[in-house]
């Protein structure tokens, strides 16, 4: 039996993103990174106060952004 692996950490959190927000996460990241040097609540209160994002969601956006860096 094959074993399938699953998407761990902020990444799993994606698929329900894009299905929720109907933008990319190429989006999220780009205005992440459009930001500015912001601390991760800061960048967190952005995407919840800016663009209605939930806060799971955009704790998890920002968290696979500051990890990129």
């Amino acid at each position: 039996m094959a074993e399938t692996s699953k998407v761990k950490g902020p990444a799993s959190y994606f698929p329900s993103i894009e299905k929720t927000y109907a933008k990319p996460i190429t989006h999220w990241m780009e205005i992440l990174q459009n930001a500015g040097p912001l601390k991760h609540m800061e960048l967190v209160n952005c995407l919840k106060t800016q663009h209605q994002i939930g806060h799971g969601h955009a704790n998890a956006l920002v968290a696979a952004f500051l990890m990129k860096k």
